[in-house]
C-alpha cells in the first residue's frame, strides 16, 4: 500500500495538472480499497502482475509512471486509477482526455456480480467519447497520430500498431469471451495464421479431421512446407488424439461445433491433453460465437473468431480475432499483429463492433430456427441424415449441452438422392441465399464440397459430395421451411 502511495504522490507532484486535489481524494479512496498489498516493480508495457489473489498492471516509459489497477476479482470490484493520460494502460485510454480520466476514477464503486452478457456487449471498451459525449465509439478513420514531442504520443503511432476504434473492439470482444485480452486481425485466416506463426521448423501440429477448409489449407499447403507437420483425426475419439500426439507437437487445433459435419467435440477433455503434452489448447469457436459458447472457461488457451460471421453479423464486413488469458502469448500474438500487419481498419472494427452490441438476441434466434429446421428435416422423408447439436439423436447432443448455452443456426444434412439433387435444391430457394459464409442475419445455403471445401477435395477430410449446409437466419422460420420444401420438391 506504501508503494502505491509513493507512486500516486510523485505522479502528483509532477502531473499537477492531471491528478489535482479532487482525483487525489479519489485516488485514497480507491487505495483504501486494496485489502493486500502489492510491490510496484518495473515492467514492460501491458504486463500483469498477481500477488494475493489481486491483478494489477503497471505501465511505465521513460520512468513516468501511470498505475492502473483492474480485475480486482478477489475484492469484486472495477477500479481504475490512472494519473497521466498520456502513458495510462492503453484499455483505458480509447479518448485519452483529462475530463474522461475524472469519470474514470469517479467509478469505483463495489459491484456485487459481473454485469451479464448483453450488458458487455453494449458497453465494454464503449464509454462515452471524452470530448463531445458521443455514445458511439468514434471512427478514427486516420494512418497516424500527431506526437506531443519527439518520442511522445498519446498512446497511439500509427494505426497498424493501433487504433482507438479497434482497441474498443479488442476490449469489448475480451469481455465476451470472459478472457483477460483480445487481438483484432483483418480477417479469421490472418488470426489462424498468427496463430501459426508461433510455431517453429520441426512442430508438429494436431488437429481435428472436419475443420474449415481455410484453417487445413493454411498448415498443410503453406506451413508443412516450413517443415511444420500437421496430423488430422476425429477428435471425438480421445483415444486417437492422445495417440496423435508426439514430443513435438506444440498446438492442438480444435473446431467445435466443426464446419460442416457439425461434430461437438470435449473442449475441457481435449484441452486436458494438449497440456498433458505441453501444447497449446486453441478452438475455433466461430459455429458457437461467444453467446453459445467460452472456450477459455473449458480449459483452451486461446479462442478464435471469425468476426466476419456471428459476432459481425451482418454479411457486411470481414475481420478475425483471439482472445486469451495468458500476457506472454499476448505479447508474442500482439508483436506478429504488427509485424505481419493482418490488422482490420477502423471501419471494419466499428462494423464488428456494432455487430456485437446485438449478438446475444440474434443467436436466441439463429438457434431457435435452426432447432425448428433441424426437426423438420428430421421428419423429411427425402433426408437420409441432418447433423444439428441440438436434435437428440445427434451423437454428442449431451456435451453439446454441457458446453454450450443454445445450439446456434448452423447445421447440415444430406439428401438421399445424393450430390446431384443436393446441387440442384440448393439453386432453388428463394429465401436461402446461394452463397459461401455463414453467421448473417439473412440465411444462407452451400454445398460444402463444391463451395468451402473445395481444399479438402480427395483428402481424407472431405465430406460427403451430397451434403447440404446451411446458415439459418433470423427471417420468420415459417418462410425458411417453406422455401426449403419447395426446393426439395
Amino acid at each position: 500500500m506504501r508503494a502505491l502511495r509513493e507512486v500516486a504522490g510523485r505522479a502528483q507532484e509532477k502531473y499537477g495538472h492531471i491528478a489535482h486535489v479532487a482525483l487525489a481524494q479519489r485516488l485514497q479512496d480507491a487505495l483504501r480499497s486494496v485489502t493486500c498489498e502489492t510491490q510496484i516493480e518495473h515492467h514492460e508495457i501491458g504486463t500483469r502482475i498477481e500477488r494475493s489473489g489481486d491483478t494489477g498492471r503497471v505501465v511505465h516509459r521513460d520512468r513516468r509512471v501511470a498505475l492502473g489497477l483492474e480485475d480486482l476479482r478477489e475484492q469484486r470490484r472495477d477500479v481504475a486509477v490512472v494519473l497521466d493520460d498520456d502513458h495510462a494502460p492503453r484499455s483505458l485510454r480509447p479518448f485519452a482526455h483529462r475530463h474522461t480520466l475524472r469519470r474514470i476514477l469517479n467509478r469505483v464503486p463495489t459491484r456485487k456480480r459481473k454485469p451479464g452478457f448483453d450488458t458487455l456487449a453494449i458497453h465494454a471498451g464503449q464509454e462515452p467519447e471524452g470530448l463531445t459525449g458521443a455514445v458511439t465509439v468514434p471512427i478514427f478513420q486516420t494512418s497516424t497520430f500527431a506526437q506531443e514531442a519527439v518520442g511522445k504520443n498519446k498512446g497511439y503511432e500509427y494505426a497498424r500498431t493501433g487504433n482507438p476504434t479497434r482497441t474498443a473492439l479488442e476490449t469489448c470482444l475480451a469481455a465476451l469471451e470472459d478472457g483477460r485480452w483480445a487481438l483484432a486481425f483483418g480477417s479469421g485466416m490472418a488470426a489462424t495464421d498468427a496463430i501459426a506463426h508461433l510455431l517453429k521448423t520441426g512442430d508438429h501440429v494436431v488437429m481435428g479431421d472436419d475443420v474449415y477448409g481455410g484453417t487445413y489449407r493454411l498448415f498443410v499447403r503453406v506451413f508443412e512446407q516450413l517443415g511444420i507437420a500437421t496430423t488430422a483425426v476425429d477428435m471425438r475419439e480421445h483415444a486417437s488424439t492422445r495417440k496423435a500426439m508426439r514430443k513435438n507437437t506444440r498446438l492442438v487445433w480444435i473446431e467445435t461445433p466443426t464446419n460442416p459435419l457439425m461434430k461437438v467435440l470435449d473442449i475441457r477433455a481435449l484441452a486436458d491433453i494438449a497440456h498433458k503434452g505441453k501444447a497449446l489448447a486453441v478452438v475455433d469457436n466461430t459455429f458457437a460465437s461467444p453467446y453459445l459458447q467460452n472456450p477459455l472457461a473449458h480449459g483452451a488457451d486461446l479462442a478464435l473468431h471469425s468476426t466476419t460471421k456471428y459476432i459481425g453479423g451482418h454479411s457486411d464486413v470481414v475481420g478475425g480475432a483471439i482472445i486469451g488469458n495468458d500476457p506472454q502469448l499476448r505479447e508474442r500474438l500482439a508483436f506478429l499483429q504488427n509485424a505481419v500487419g493482418g490488422v482490420p481498419g477502423p471501419l471494419d472494427a466499428w462494423l464488428v463492433l456494432r455487430g456485437a452490441k446485438t449478438l446475444s438476441v440474434r443467436m436466441e434466434r439463429h438457434s431457435a430456427n435452426g432447432q425448428a429446421v433441424a426437426e423438420w428435416l428430421r421428419d423429411h422423408p427425402k433426408v437420409s441424415r441432418v447433423n444439428y447439436p441440438g436434435l437428440r439423436s445427434h451423437p454428442q447432443h449431451d456435451v453439446a449441452k454441457r458446453q454450450m448455452r443454445l445450439f446456434g443456426g448452423m447445421l447440415s444434412f444430406e439428401l438421399k438422392a445424393g450430390e446431384a439433387a443436393a446441387k440442384r435444391m440448393a439453386a432453388r430457394t428463394r429465401i436461402f441465399a446461394l452463397a459461401e459464409s455463414l453467421g448473417g442475419v439473412e440465411s444462407l445455403i452451400e454445398v460444402p464440397l463444391a463451395m468451402t471445401h473445395g481444399s479438402v477435395r480427395g483428402t481424407k477430410l472431405a465430406p460427403p459430395a451430397g451434403l447440404v449446409r446451411l446458415s439459418v437466419g433470423i427471417e420468420t422460420v415459417d418462410d425458411l421451411i417453406e422455401d426449403l420444401a419447395e426446393a426439395i420438391g
